[in-house]
């Protein structure tokens, strides 16, 4: 107990704690029914589900990746072989590229003036007002855009291409490092496996057209106007058990345009940029034209480390002591402000008593 306040004319008055048995079924069944609450959120939420005992940590991350597949055309009796260098847009291995799947060529083109004006280039100031066109500087024969070959798109090859990617983390917090390279993944095991989440989920070698499957597109439909596709490689680990049971997870989804719409007026179908390869012919700066159409890959990692700490232990479990008060206040809340013997009970749980013509001031709680 302790003095803090006054009693009559400014006297101290002393408080303590009292204990009042309510011998209520209702009120006893609600404080109950509080208490268990409170007792399975922190051991089914804090601590199973949170896992509010241990310490977290993300990793750092690097991602090299590498396609094979040779692509073939035949256009307008061209033939035509497409290797890596070729169809993979940047080539260095990066973690986000695209790879070509149908394009629009321009070959030859070299620097003139067509008398037109809808074309992009440098306005050279001549102008016919005869025909009501001005001449700019740009790459001729211009590019005929308007029409993107399909039934089959140029390179569905690109379907039976694959893609190697090679991941490593660590978790500086918890100084360990792992490679989606695991246990038992060595290179007899690589040069034979191709990844299924059923029968090989850890096999690093991916095709893509399952890629393209299993982030819910079409490959025919995807390969004609492009589109982008994430791969997450999700590292969630549990550091409590043995490092070798860290092992990655990969997830596909589908990150630019719906798989199910069909609308064709929509603004900015698909994926494409422009690419040019240029060479000199008769001493003459020429260039050939490729509007590239591809499937954009974004290999993104997910990681969460996890291990048991004193730390968030005991933080976890003073938080959840002091919910238990919740149980109290509301019991007590019922007790003198709802249930009709109120008044009885505000006089069983506050006592004045009186002591030297003093008044002296108990408050139970």
């Amino acid at each position: 107990g302790k003095c803090n306040g006054c009693g009559k004319a400014g006297a101290p008055f002393y408080e303590t704690p009292r204990q009042v048995l309510v011998r209520s079924r209702r009120v006893g069944v609600v404080c109950r029914l509080i208490q268990l609450g409170v007792l399975a959120y922190i051991i089914g939420w804090v601590f199973i589900y949170e896992k509010g005992y241990q310490s977290t940590d993300t990793a750092v991350s690097s991602v090299f990746t590498k396609m094979k597949g040779v692509g073939y055309t035949n256009e307008s009796k061209v033939e035509k072989v497409w290797d890596v260098a070729d169809y993979v847009f940047p080539p260095q291995g990066d973690s986000s590229f695209v790879v070509m799947t149908n394009y629009i060529i321009t070959e030859g083109q070299s620097l003139g003036s067509p008398v037109i004006c809808i074309f992009s280039g440098h306005m050279t100031g001549v102008c016919n007002a005869t025909t009501n066109t001005c001449e700019v500087y740009a790459w001729c024969p211009v590019e005929d855009d308007s029409h993107i070959p399909e039934c089959p798109p140029l390179l569905i090859s690109a379907e039976n291409y694959t893609l190697f990617i090679k991941n490593s983390v660590t978790f500086p917090l918890f100084g360990v490092t792992r490679s989606n390279l695991v246990e038992g993944i060595d290179a007899e095991y690589i040069s034979n496996c191709l990844y299924h989440p059923e029968t090989a989920p850890l096999c690093p070698i991916f095709s893509l057209g399952d890629v393209v499957k299993f982030s819910g597109f079409n490959f025919e439909t995807i390969a004609k106007v492009g589109g982008a596709i994430g791969i997450v490689v999700d590292w969630t680990c549990n550091f409590d058990f043995d490092v070798r049971h860290c092992k990655p997870q990969y997830h596909f989804h589908g990150l630019y345009g719906n798989p199910t719409e069909m609308d064709q007026a929509r603004a900015s179908v698909g994926y494409n940029f422009r690419y040019a390869r240029h060479y000199f012919e008769d001493g003459v700066q020429k260039r050939t034209l490729l509007k590239v159409f591809g499937i954009r890959i974004d290999i993104i990692v997910q990681s969460l480390g996890r291990k048991f700490d004193v730390i968030p232990t005991l933080t976890a479990i003073g938080s959840g002591v002091g919910i238990f008060g919740v149980a109290t206040v509301v019991c007590d809340l019922v007790l003198l402000y709802v249930l009709p013997k109120r008044e009885f009970y505000k006089n069983m749980k506050f006592k004045y008593t009186d002591h030297s013509q003093d008044q002296v001031r108990i408050v139970c709680r």
